[in-house]
């Protein structure tokens, strides 16, 4: 059940120091800004801990999160936002374009760009757990629960979020509709990944296999076109694994779908089908060897050696082999010129991302708290600390 994900980095943040002097007046909004500055700092330092657990993100996301909204929600119903939306300047960089940060002025964007930290955290704990050699049937639905909360998040972002944005994402950043749908699709896509090799190991039924490995084929090709109209330079490894993701599952429908078929006694379309499987693994493995040779963010590997790439080279050949032989002795029959047009439905197993919502505002933002924020009191040309 050993998996191998691409990942694209995590994002860097300038330091934030929530030090309004002059303007927090007072115990209670000084005692806010000391609980922001202190959970940014912790969950920051989660997103490299490698004992962090998805309880501990949870806790310390929310725990941040819930003080954050002081800054954007409107404690009352009078108003749309927080009077502090605008007071502190966020920087981060981007997953794609490296060490060149985006800045705005709006506490939205802070709380979406920590948010798509989470997300991406989620996705690097479940890649962790899958690339292990014996990974456990607890740990194989933790790493599917993990890529569909990530997906979730992801999606939270994309639809409630950013449109609320002041200054719209800049094209080729990570907060763009573009980006967002492919990591979003990439995180099922991955998630369906862990159904097949469950569906495997239980015998389940090749047609389900076939088709649940067709559709999990189709949303590697969604992600990759989201990514299409992309500066190469910042995707093109990216897409390099989008790419061979599709063509390796696409040899896994066409496998599954060639067993199916022997089972029914039609051993010419069987073989056809299984040839066709080759061709895919052929093609797979040819950019398995360009993913290793592509430069761009992500890791430096060569997918071609990892065991659940092996094992569906040998399954395709011992499959064809099997079906030759049985056609050479019992069967007889044409091999079609044309392979079979694959049109699959899976009716179980597909994975939709897990609802996600931002808790709401912490219990320490009072009426009285917000008023001992005096925004009269900022220097003139106070463009944050």
């Amino acid at each position: 059940m050993t998996h191998w994900f691409h990942r694209n980095p995590l994002k860097a943040t300038a330091p934030v120091g929530f030090n309004y002097y002059g303007v927090a007046a007072g115990p209670p909004a000084s005692k806010i800004c000391s609980d922001l500055r202190s959970s940014r700092a912790r969950l920051l330092e989660l997103f490299t801990d490698l004992s962090c657990n998805p309880e501990m993100m949870k806790n310390a996301a929310d725990s941040y999160f819930s003080l954050l909204q002081g800054f954007i929600n409107s404690l009352d119903e009078s108003t749309q936002e927080s009077k502090l939306r605008y007071i502190q300047n966020f920087k981060w960089t981007d997953t794609l374009q490296g060490q060149v940060p985006s800045a705005q002025q709006d506490a939205v964007f802070e709380l979406i760009s920590m948010g798509f930290n989470v997300a991406l955290w989620y996705t690097k704990y479940a890649s962790r757990l899958a690339g292990k050699e014996n990974i456990t049937e607890g740990e194989a639905k933790e790493v599917h629960r993990s890529l569909k909360i990530a997906a979730g998040i992801f999606k939270h972002l994309k639809e409630s979020h950013i449109p609320k944005l002041i200054t719209p994402a800049e094209k080729g950043r990570d907060l763009e509709a573009r980006l967002l749908e492919a990591y979003i699709v990439q995180c099922q896509a991955e998630a369906q990944e862990v159904t097949i090799a469950r569906a495997i190991e239980l015998k389940h039924a090749p047609g389900l296999i076939a088709a649940l490995a067709y559709e999990t084929a189709n949303f590697y090709q969604k992600a990759d076109h989201a990514l299409s109209s992309l500066e190469p330079a910042y995707s093109a490894k990216w897409r390099k694994y989008l790419h061979l993701k599709m063509c390796f599952y696409t040899a896994y429908a066409y496998c599954y779908h060639g067993q199916t078929l022997l089972a029914s006694d039609k051993c010419g379309e069987a073989i056809r089908c299984l040839q066709e499987a080759e061709k895919f693994y052929a093609k797979a493995e040819v950019l398995c060897k360009e993913y290793g040779e592509t430069k761009g963010p992500g890791p430096t590997v060569r997918p071609s050696g990892h065991l659940f790439f092996r094992k569906l080279g040998n399954l395709v050949t011992n499959t064809l082999e099997k079906c030759q032989r049985e056609n050479g002795f019992i069967y007889f029959q044409k091999v079609p010129t044309e392979a079979p047009q694959l049109e699959l439905k899976a009716n179980y197993g597909l994975v939709e991302p897990v609802p996600f919502e931002f808790p709401p505002t912490s219990a320490q933002w009072t009426p009285e708290t917000l008023a001992a924020f005096d925004l009269t009191k900022r220097p003139k040309d106070d463009s944050v600390r």
